[in-house]
């Protein structure tokens, strides 16, 4: 990079309840504060990075909330701040940028605090992509973007563009179109808004200490997604009273009925999360303690022993996860096929689904990233990447589930439904298709 590239990062004084707004209600105000903290103190120390393999390289940060002194005691003097001037997103980042080119800056790269997966490649890769192009840009997987760079100021990509929105990224795009300028773009990567993004930061340990909770040795914690569950909950969440080591967490995801006070009353911890199995799945991972996860449905009942046995397959290093045989509450002899299919499936394949009560170690979990947030097949996509690190075993111990999906609909159609949303997954079709299919079809 020349003596003339200028990273400015846009930031924001860590304030409790007024930083990391949307995480509030999953972690509190403090913790979320603390969290944005530990984000900015990251990225920083990620742009500390590059400028060690380019002494030359310049810094900028440029921030809201607080003042120079406070941001000079949490994140060091030796940088150079300036606040936000006032306005919307755009106005600040087309200030920010003409501020650095007024400095002397031939090419500029902005970034800001939220994205965890942003790494020093990325904004190496961008000041090399700004020698050929006039535009380089970093997607968000939220339709936003966390890297802009150009060799000159540009005020017309932010102009009339609809910030906060999922249409970011595009109708930025649309304005360097109309400027015909020639635009790059890095990996998508996420932002970390919600409680279902604290996945990669869990993956990262201490670097999230104190915001995030500490892995306690021998603790299961029990994720349990839920969506007006009332009339089942508690009797779920009962058949752990008398189990030593356990962590309940149910992720609810803005249930309009009692589940939340039901969980509440029976001693679990309640994570608000958005809508979706994979989103709550992860939510709920994102907060617990344990060393060991368990992912239960909210209608589901173990197996005598299941803390023993879970313990037990996790402590063998041959095992990287582990499930139960599905037993279906109901005497129907057409669901007698459907368990033996699936545990077939599970055996043959090690391909348990998350009606299975899929556990595994939460270093393994965090590791991989978790679940996808997707609200279809997450539970298929996540043994699918397990298998491969290891064997996921399934124990001949049997979880009961309620029979109440196959009573709805009809066990035939049920099942039909359900082969071909796996089947059509498998050919290509995207999990919020499949879900918006399943979801006419009951």
């Amino acid at each position: 990079m020349s003596a003339t590239d200028f990273i400015v990062v846009m930031a924001r004084y860590p304030e409790p309840g007024k930083t990391k707004t949307r995480l509030i209600p999953a972690l509190g105000a403090r913790a979320a504060s603390d969290l944005h903290r530990s984000l900015v103190q990251h990225t920083l120390q990620m742009v500390d990075d590059v400028r060690s393999r380019c002494s030359t390289c310049r810094e900028l940060v440029h921030f809201v909330g607080g003042h120079v002194t406070a941001m000079q005691l949490l994140f060091g003097k030796q940088r150079s701040y300036c606040e936000q001037v006032e306005g919307h997103l755009g106005d600040r980042l087309s200030a920010a940028i003409r501020s650095a080119f007024d400095a002397g800056a031939r090419r500029v790269v902005v970034i800001g605090t939220d994205c965890v997966q942003l790494e020093s490649q990325h904004i190496e890769a961008a000041f090399g992509l700004l020698h050929s192009s006039d535009i380089v840009i970093g997607p968000a997987v939220d339709g936003g973007y966390y890297l802009i760079g150009m060799r000159e100021p540009q005020e017309s990509l932010f102009v009339d563009v609809d910030w906060g929105s999922s249409k970011v990224m595009q109708q930025t795009v649309q304005r360097a179109a109309d400027a015909n300028l020639l635009v790059e773009k890095l990996p998508t990567l996420a932002d970390v808004d919600y409680a279902e993004d604290l996945i990669p930061c869990r993956a990262m340990g201490a670097v999230f200490q104190p915001a995030l909770p500490a892995i306690r040795p021998n603790l299961l914690s029990v994720v349990i997604p839920a969506y007006n569950e009332e009339q089942g909950i508690e009797s779920t969440l009962k058949q752990f009273e008398s189990v030593a080591d356990i962590e309940l967490i149910v992720a609810d995801g803005g249930s309009t009925d009692a589940t939340v006070l039901v969980a509440e009353a029976c001693g679990a911890t309640v994570v608000k999360s958005n809508k979706g199995r994979g989103v709550q799945l992860n939510s709920g991972a994102a907060v617990s303690s344990g060393e060991m996860l368990l992912f239960l449905h909210a209608d589901a009942r173990l197996p005598v022993g299941f803390r023993q046995i879970i313990g037990q397959s996790l402590r063998d290093r041959d095992d990287i996860a582990g499930a139960f045989q599905l037993q279906i509450d109901a005497p129907d002899r057409l669901l007698r096929l459907i368990e033996y299919g699936a545990n077939l499936r599970s055996r043959l394949f090690q391909l348990p689904y998350g009606d299975q009560a899929l556990f595994m170690r939460a270093k393994t979990f965090f590791e991989m990233n978790g679940f996808r947030n997707w609200p279809l097949m997450e539970d298929y996509d996540l043994s699918q990447r397990l298998r491969k690190r290891g064997r996921i075993r399934v124990f001949s111990e049997r979880v009961t589930v309620s029979a109440r999906r196959w009573q709805r609909l009809g066990v035939v159609r049920t099942t039909l439904i359900n082969q071909v949303c796996a089947a059509a997954f498998r050919i290509g079709f995207s999990p919020e298709v499949l879900s918006r299919l399943y979801s006419r079809f009951r």
